[in-house]
């Protein structure tokens, strides 16, 4: 079946179209991060106890990484600011780390927020790689991200 000139080259357009779609995922996949999943919420005997998956994909080892995160009670308004200490994060590893927020309600945290990066250390790391290259996103009913 021979095509015309037109159908040729709007179907030439469209291959072309799908093949940089395509370059363009693989150059986002392949884009080094930090991905970080509020994995769960949990009532705790402390008070609040969150739990956190964390890939680190930026291709090389954290020595320290923590972040200041804000959370937000049922109504929006910033309750509390803290800082959670992730440690240290081998390079293309996944890590689970929980935290207990003493006196705090499950229930009532809205968001989380990633406000800054209190540390961000490794051999040949950026600093600012933490925030720059951080890639939120939750699997609980909070909402998360920076």
């Amino acid at each position: 079946m021979q095509r015309s000139a037109p159908t040729k080259t709007l179907f030439l357009a469209a291959a072309l179209a799908a093949a940089s779609g395509i370059a363009t995922a693989q150059e986002q996949a392949a884009k080094p991060a930090l991905a970080l999943e509020l994995n769960a919420a949990q009532p705790s005997q402390k008070g609040c106890r969150l739990t956190f998956v964390v890939a680190n994909g930026l291709g090389a080892e954290l020595s320290k990484a923590a972040f200041e995160i804000a959370l937000f009670n049922e109504v929006g308004v910033v309750d509390t600011l803290t800082v959670l200490d992730f440690k240290e994060l081998p390079a293309g590893k996944t890590k689970v780390t929980r935290f207990d927020l003493p006196g705090l309600d499950c229930a009532k945290i809205s968001r989380v927020l990633v406000n800054r990066a209190t540390d961000c250390a490794g051999e040949g790391i950026d600093p600012t790689a933490c925030m720059r290259q951080l890639v939120p996103s939750t699997k609980s009913q909070i909402t998360f991200g920076v």
